[in-house]
């Protein structure tokens, strides 16, 4: 997939303020400073259309941008900072089950995982919630290049181990780097192919 356009639609504090044009959405969530924005931006090749920030927890509104006019990319408040305030987790959690149980566009979603650090019980918490409720996602290993590879290979292998416990078959995974642009082309590809199928299905 060749990213012409990529814009900025809309914040939205809950799904039911989000775009209802009925484009397909494909939401990027993770724990925080997991790299997320950096990831939207080498995927998009648009510096700075998400904000990257060393605080953790900068976005806490669902963001959604019109890539190709074509298709939305959504990029969701983390979850994991523990300097929220109890009240603000809650809001947190109450707007991300209400978004994932509900929002009809939602087409996938991408939980970012960091490749340096074994599997950490929030991700694995989160990944459950996911695939109990049936929500299709794939597993996006971020920073892949600031690791031995060894490293990461152990961590993701890791991974795979703790999900085999309940998962059959185990979802798509692909590693990243937002520094190389590796993975880019998998995931660009990955969403254009969903693309091309729901334009078959309709």
């Amino acid at each position: 997939m060749i990213i012409k356009s990529a814009t900025f639609s809309i914040s939205s504090p809950n799904y039911r303020k989000c775009p209802q044009d009925g484009r397909p959405e494909y939401a990027f969530i993770g724990r925080s400073n997991v790299g997320k924005s950096s990831l939207i931006n080498m995927l998009t090749g648009v510096k700075g259309l998400a904000k990257t920030s060393g605080r953790p927890g900068k976005t806490q509104l669902i963001n959604h941008f019109l890539i190709n006019n074509e298709w939305y990319l959504v990029d969701l408040p983390g979850y994991g900072y523990a300097r929220t305030s109890k009240s603000s987790r809650a809001q947190w959690s109450t707007m991300m089950r209400d978004y994932f149980l509900h929002r009809e566009q939602l087409t996938n979603t991408y939980v970012l995982v960091d490749s340096r650090i074994p599997p950490q019980r929030i991700d694995l918490e989160f990944l459950e919630f996911l695939g109990s409720h049936g929500v299709p996602l794939t597993i996006v290993f971020t920073k892949s290049d600031k690791e031995k590879q060894r490293e990461v290979m152990g961590n993701i292998k890791l991974m795979k181990q703790a999900l085999s416990e309940q998962w059959d078959p185990l979802p798509p995974m692909v590693l990243t780097s937002s520094l190389t642009g590796y993975g880019r082309d998998t995931l660009l590809d990955q969403i254009e192919q969903i693309n091309e199928e729901l334009r078959i299905k309709n």
